[in-house]
């Protein structure tokens, strides 16, 4: 059996992001957590040949509280620059939703596109935080339980759910860092406002049957954080995995990490 919280727990990760086996990108994710509070940030770039005909990079981060095994977000912000293109997003929010927003370039209404209400503000998650999956209770983390939801997300210009249901448990390994059980949930893409329903890009996603995310566990803590994610396209399978996954358990009660952790 696990307790409701061990330690306090640190991950650092690296992944690389391809698309039918060809490389796309790089990016990484630092998260720390402890009892009452956490915080995730993140960078990506585009890598490879991809690289020769567009440029990209961006930066996300995301703090909040913990409070009886729940997730409350707190600030979250993201930057990204293209050859094209450049945005930035900062949300404030606090148990009820979101409280202060700055979306760069800001989204004008448009007729085809369904507009955002303050009550789709509410009750949310932002990308970040979305993420890090807490599995409260006293049973191991790695189990089915950890699918068994659906993510409210809001990221500044749309709002929509991700519905998490369980498929299997799967032995993954890093080239650095850990070695153990992850569990894989499919993933639904459920589009709330912000979208225009016509994109056929929004339809696809839709009716994608063909998404999922192997969650890996934080030592010391009761957090689960993305191993790889996979996703099919009609040019291929883009996915996301980990090259190394290296979480440990720090502060005052640090204890060795368990097998198959570094």
């Amino acid at each position: 059996m696990v307790p409701d919280a061990l330690a306090d727990g640190r991950l650092e990760a690296r992944y690389r992001m391809s698309l039918g086996g060809l490389e796309l990108g790089r990016a990484a994710l630092l998260v720390e957590v402890d009892d009452s509070s956490y915080i995730a940030s993140g960078s990506g770039r585009l890598t490879g040949v991809v690289q020769a005909v567009s440029t990209g990079k961006g930066t996300a981060g995301a703090r909040g509280a913990i409070s009886r095994g729940v997730l409350t977000p707190r600030t979250f912000a993201m930057e990204a620059e293209s050859d094209k293109k450049s945005e930035a997003i900062r949300l404030v929010m606090n148990a009820s939703g979101v409280t202060d927003m700055r979306v760069m370039p800001p989204v004008f209404p448009s007729a085809d596109r369904v507009t955002v209400s303050d009550k789709d503000k509410k009750g949310i998650f932002d990308p970040m935080t979305a993420a890090l999956i807490m599995v409260p209770g006293s049973d191991e983390p790695v189990s089915a339980k950890a699918c068994d939801r659906t993510l409210n997300i809001f990221d500044g210009r749309q709002r929509y759910d991700l519905a998490l249901s369980y498929e299997r448990i799967d032995q993954v390994k890093a080239e650095k860092g850990y070695a153990g059980p992850a569990v894989v949930c499919r993933v639904a893409y459920r589009p709330i406002s912000g979208h225009k329903p016509s994109r056929t890009g929004v339809k696809y996603m839709m009716k994608n049957k063909e998404m999922y995310v192997w969650l890996a566990p934080v030592a010391g803590t009761r957090l689960l954080v993305p191993f790889r994610a996979s996703v099919a396209t009609a040019v291929g399978v883009a996915q996301l995995e980990a090259e190394a996954f290296e979480t440990q358990v720090v502060g005052p009660r640090a204890t060795p990490a368990k097998a198959g952790m570094p």
